[in-house]
């Protein structure tokens, strides 16, 4: 069992408390259309609104496939958990017939990445929340490397698994962007990133993200949902920005970016 680590500070460990905030960012209106997205990773009083807006676009499907970037440095370089996760809400499975059907050339079955790692932790709540009274399954990942070569190969994986299990998936980006500068600064540079993203061209992002020596967190995770979403032909959204300063101070603020790709 894979226990929550941040229920109690990023995001109520009551059920009751944690659903009303769920329902006050979640206005859920699905599109079948959207096959990726990006969903920040911060405290619910940060980032929960941006998320919100995310999630309340994201179809019911059988299998949410969830990429994020390794924090602690704990574990393989790129990890995926089998362990059942469990948060307020209840318990969530991993879908191990998708698991199985990775050919885990570069993606390891380690649950020692995710033991502390939030990123991840914090998209589930959200997943419950919008799939309430219907089962549902994650595939975990967790990357420690997010270099362009790593994102492609998992995305790869990602796509080969889900051609040989005929499953429908939507894969779940879970990334901040710049962290720790002034709101004005911040918001300037999530724009530039955000329009690479937007552009779709993922050699064009990474020069940004490297050019910027941008403090985007998870930018691999969110290379890995517009790979997969080029292969089906996608486009990208911006659905919400926002920084840490519309709720707390403006002088050392993160950026929130909800992005969805549509086929």
């Amino acid at each position: 069992m894979r226990h929550p680590v941040v229920a109690g500070s990023f995001y109520p460990s009551n059920p009751e408390s944690l659903l009303a905030m769920l329902n006050e960012f979640v206005r859920y209106n699905p599109d079948p259309s959207v096959i990726a997205c990006v969903s920040p990773h911060a405290g619910y009083m940060f980032s929960g609104r941006t998320a919100g807006r995310v999630y309340s676009l994201i179809p019911q499907v059988e299998t949410y496939v969830i990429v994020g970037p390794n924090h602690t440095g704990y574990g393989s370089a790129v990890a995926v958990s089998t362990d059942t996760w469990l948060t307020p809400l209840g318990e969530v499975e991993v879908d191990l017939e998708f698991v199985e059907a990775l050919p885990k050339r570069i993606i390891d079955l380690d649950e020692i990445a995710h033991r502390y790692e939030h990123s991840l932790e914090v998209q589930v709540p959200f997943l419950q929340f919008i799939n309430r009274g219907r089962a549902f399954k994650i595939v975990p990942i967790c990357l420690g490397l997010q270099d362009e070569e790593t994102a492609r190969e998992v995305a790869n994986e990602i796509i080969t698994a889900r051609e040989e299990t005929g499953k429908e998936i939507v894969v779940i980006a879970s990334s901040d962007m710049h962290h720790y500068l002034p709101d004005e600064e911040c918001r300037r540079l999530d724009e530039i990133v955000i329009k690479a993203i937007l552009s779709m061209d993922v050699s064009k992002y990474y020069k940004t993200i490297y050019d910027l020596q941008a403090s985007v967190c998870g930018y691999g995770a969110i290379a890995v949902a517009m790979i997969y979403a080029n292969h089906y032909n996608g486009y990208a959204e911006l659905v919400d920005y926002s920084t840490s300063g519309d709720v707390a101070d403006k002088s050392q603020v993160v950026g929130y970016a909800g992005i969805v790709f549509r086929a």
